[in-house]
C-alpha cells in the first residue's frame, strides 16, 4: 500500500485507499440490515492489505453505519489499526448543546473514546452560515481540546464560491472531503478548489471516485475508448488512477462492499501513484470524459455567474444533476440528492418564476427558465 500525507499533521501517513462505509454488505436488500460476517472479513483484508483510513457518518445505512463498525472494530479488536473518520449530521443540530449531545452519541455508537478524523457532514455556504451562527467552530476546538476528536475537517457539496468561502471561515481545518473524479472537475470544488486547499496547505480526501459506481460501469462508447489503450484496465481503475494521479490528494474513499472488491482497490493503488499518469493516458481519460460531455443536456459550465437566483434556485446545481441523468441515462425520480436537497428545499428548477434575472449574467447565452424547467421534469418525472 502506499501511503500519503496531510500537510498540516506531522508525522502522519494515511493509506492512498482508505475504507468507506456508506454501501457496505447487506442483507435481503435491507439498507439497515448489514451483514456483521462480511464486514468483519472486510476488515481485516483491508488491514492485512495496508488499509488504515475508515470512514462512516451519522445517517450511513439508515443511521446503522457507525453502530456496526463500532462493533466490528471491537470483534475484531482493530480499532486501533485504522485511523477512524466520522461526520457529524449538522442538519440534526438546532442549539449549539445539540454538538457535544451528537458526539457523545457517536462515540458510544463505535464503541470508542476518540475519533480520529471528525468533520462537519455535507457542507454548503447555507448549512456553514448555520453552523457557525450555533458554535461549531467553538465546539470543534473544545472537543478536539477534551480528546473526544483529534483532527478537524468538513466535506462538502456545494459551488466553488462556498468552497472558498468555508475554507476561509475557519482557521483550524485540517482538511476537506471533496466529490472528485474525471467527470467532476468543474462541478463542486472541482480542480480549482483542489488547487485552493492545497494552496492553504489542507489535506483533501476525495469522495466519488467512481461516481457512485457509474464510472465503473461505463457506456460502451466510453469503454472503447479505454480498449484503445495498449496497456489492458477496468474502467474503474482508470477512474481511481486519474484522482490518485493529483499530488493534492490525500487518501481517495471508495465504498467498497466485499474483501474482494478491497483487493482489487488495493493493487491499483499499489501501482498508482501521484504525477504517474502519461500523456498519452491522460488522453484516454479525456477521450471518455468527453464521450460522456457530448450527451449532456444543457451547456452549463458551472461558474455561477448566474447567482444568486432572487427566489433561491440553485442553477447550476440543477443543471449539473440534469447532465449527470442524461450522461448516464438515469431514471427519472432516482436521484435522491437533487429530489431531497435541492427540489425539496426549494431551490430547485420548479422554484423558478421565469424574472429572468439570470439571463444577462449567463455567458453561455443558455435559456436559463426554459431549461430550469426542462431540467426539473426531467428529473422528478
Amino acid at each position: 500500500m502506499r501511503y500519503r500525507r496531510f500537510p498540516h499533521i506531522d508525522d502522519l501517513e494515511v493509506s492512498a485507499l482508505g475504507l468507506g462505509c456508506m454501501r457496505l454488505p447487506v442483507i435481503g436488500g435491507d439498507e439497515a440490515a448489514i451483514d456483521e460476517a462480511a464486514l468483519d472479513s472486510m476488515l481485516r483484508t483491508a488491514a492485512e492489505q495496508g488499509i488504515n483510513y475508515v470512514d462512516t457518518a451519522y445517517g450511513y445505512h439508515k443511521g446503522r453505519s457507525e453502530p456496526a463498525l463500532g462493533a466490528a472494530l471491537e470483534r475484531t479488536g482493530l480499532r486501533d489499526r485504522f485511523f477512524l473518520a466520522t461526520k457529524s449530521p449538522v442538519w440534526l443540530v438546532e442549539s449549539s448543546a445539540d454538538w457535544d449531545r451528537l458526539l457523545d452519541e457517536q462515540l458510544a455508537r463505535l464503541r470508542t473514546d476518540r475519533i480520529d478524523f471528525y468533520l462537519l457532514h455535507a457542507l454548503s455556504g447555507e448549512r456553514w452560515d448555520k453552523a457557525a451562527r450555533l458554535g461549531a467552530r467553538e465546539f470543534l476546538e473544545r472537543a478536539r481540546a477534551a480528546g473526544k476528536i483529534r483532527h478537524l475537517g468538513f466535506s462538502f457539496h456545494d459551488n466553488l464560491a462556498a468552497f472558498k468561502r468555508i475554507v476561509e471561515g475557519f482557521g483550524e481545518w485540517e482538511f476537506c472531503q471533496v466529490q472528485y473524479n474525471y467527470l467532476d472537475r468543474r462541478h463542486q470544488a472541482g480542480d480549482e478548489g483542489l488547487a485552493f486547499a492545497a494552496e492553504r496547505e489542507l489535506g483533501v480526501i476525495v469522495m466519488e471516485p467512481l461516481r457512485g459506481g457509474a464510472l465503473a460501469r461505463p457506456s460502451r462508447q466510453a469503454r472503447e475508448a479505454f480498449f484503445k489503450y495498449p496497456t489492458p484496465r477496468m474502467p474503474a481503475e482508470w477512474a481511481l488512477r486519474f484522482v490518485w494521479d493529483r499530488q493534492e490528494v490525500s487518501t481517495v474513499l471508495s465504498g467498497m462492499g466485499s474483501a474482494d472488491q478491497i483487493l482489487e482497490n488495493c493493487a491499483v493503488a499499489e501501482a498508482a501513484g501521484a504525477n504517474s499518469l502519461t500523456r498519452d493516458e491522460l488522453a484516454v481519460i479525456d477521450e471518455a470524459a468527453r464521450i460522456y460531455r457530448a450527451k449532456e443536456a444543457v451547456g452549463c459550465t458551472g461558474c455561477a455567474y448566474c447567482m444568486p437566483c432572487p427566489k433561491g434556485v440553485q442553477i447550476p446545481d440543477v443543471f449539473a444533476h440534469w447532465n449527470s441523468a442524461a450522461m448516464f441515462d438515469a431514471a427519472p425520480g432516482s436521484d435522491g440528492w437533487y429530489l431531497q436537497a435541492i427540489a425539496g428545499a426549494g431551490k430547485g428548477g420548479n422554484a423558478c418564476v421565469g424574472c429572468g434575472a439570470c439571463l444577462p449574467k449567463c455567458p453561455q447565452g443558455i435559456a436559463i427558465p426554459e431549461r430550469l424547467a426542462e431540467a426539473h421534469k426531467r428529473l422528478v418525472g
